[in-house]
């Protein structure tokens, strides 16, 4: 059975939402959720966090013994960092056959979504060589240059009635270290889109989205 291992970026500090990886998120810090999530999931033999916050490596050691932890290097701990050049040195610390990247900033994924995204993958493995979390949108889209992207202005349909389009909602990667060194990506020559439910794609990226998603978590568990 191939090997899959969660890694989990995160940084200490946040610009926008300042330490939102471990600010209270319904009653313990953010990125306990998602790594309750993984944790929960048959599929994944290892979850990694891969940090430069103190906090997080401490505090994860006490409530998440289980987990791999990563102290991030200097060199790599700038915001000006792309996240590949990050998973490059990660996934050399880590063996695995595949690696599933996500992010502490979506709280709604599921373990039940990223166990049937896992699942589907190794189904479908090697027709399909990586796979990302989409989310469908069925809305009239316009580029910069008011020329319509999905639709024919003249025919007016229902936006239920027009062709999807997708999202890359950045909840859920799968790939090999292969395709990472080789393309310096982790969509592979053949990704698979997979497409989660709208609200468990839900981002936090500022203050409102903290909200937001903390209100639709709360609907939703409590």
């Amino acid at each position: 059975m191939a090997k899959i291992a969660a890694i989990v970026p995160m940084r200490h500090s946040s610009e926008r939402v300042p330490g939102k990886n471990y600010r209270d998120f319904a009653g313990k810090p953010l990125y306990h959720h998602v790594v309750e999530s993984l944790l929960a999931c048959a599929s994944i033999q290892e979850v990694a966090i891969d940090t430069d916050s103190p906090f997080i490596l401490e505090d994860a050691a006490r409530h998440f013994p289980a987990v791999t932890l990563l102290e991030r290097p200097p060199h790599l701990r700038a915001g000006d960092i792309p996240m590949n050049d990050v998973l490059l040195h990660t996934t050399g610390q880590l063996e695995a056959d595949f690696f599933l990247q996500t992010h502490s900033t979506n709280p709604l994924l599921s373990a039940a979504t990223i166990e049937k995204g896992v699942q589907l993958f190794l189904q479908q493995y090697p027709i399909y060589d990586s796979l990302f979390t989409v989310t469908r949108l069925q809305t009239r889209l316009w580029d910069s240059l008011t020329r319509a992207v999905n639709h024919n202005p003249n025919i007016l349909l229902r936006t239920q009635d027009l062709p999807p389009i997708y999202e890359e909602n950045s909840c859920m990667y799968i790939f090999s270290r292969e395709i990472l060194m080789r393309k310096h990506n982790r969509l592979g020559d053949r990704p698979y889109l997979f497409e989660i439910p709208r609200e468990e794609a839900q981002d936090i990226d500022v203050e409102l989205d903290f909200r937001i998603a903390e209100f639709l978590f709360k609907q939703i568990h409590e």
